[in-house]
């Protein structure tokens, strides 16, 4: 996929949660305080229109690039906890995830700037940290396949 078709999608679906609301931090506390359930139809609809779209282009056994469907099995370990419990803590005191920082700052939310170098801090700090973590959590060790992967489609496609 080209660089102007990605920049294509990624404005589409920055306009998608911009208009949808999934980018405004009082909507997103409204749901992290069970005061709206807005947003959790929202993640509903997502999972209701893409699943089975997923669905169709395993069956059809490829995607428009001609690629095979191709997902990576994530490991499963206990960083997969404490990571999740990390970007659930940040996602609901920023109100953004990391999507959504980038919505805000293209809005011109200068809070938004906060909450993007929160998370810059948070991904060098991990780099740094992971081989300290690493042994402690049992976590994998880190690799470039994953970009390579998303690169080539698939490591059967080699």
């Amino acid at each position: 996929m080209s660089a102007v078709m990605h920049l294509v999608l990624g404005t589409l679906f920055g306009l998608l949660l911009s208009r949808s609301g999934a980018a405004d931090y009082g909507y997103i506390q409204a749901m992290f305080r069970f005061e709206s359930i807005q947003l959790y139809g929202i993640i509903g609809t997502a999972v209701v229109v893409t699943a089975p779209g997923l669905w169709l282009l395993k069956r059809r056994g490829r995607t428009l690039s001609g690629a095979p469907p191709f997902v990576a099995p994530k490991p499963a370990h206990r960083g997969n906890i404490v990571g999740g419990a990390l970007f659930g803590i940040g996602w609901s005191i920023t109100g953004m995830c990391p999507g959504p920082i980038l919505v805000n700052v293209g809005e011109g939310k200068i809070y938004a700037l906060a909450a993007l170098a929160g998370a810059l801090v948070g991904a060098g700090l991990l780099g740094e940290a992971y081989p300290r973590l690493q042994r402690a959590l049992g976590l994998p060790p880190l690799s470039l396949d994953g970009a390579r992967r998303l690169t080539n489609q698939s490591p059967r496609s080699q």
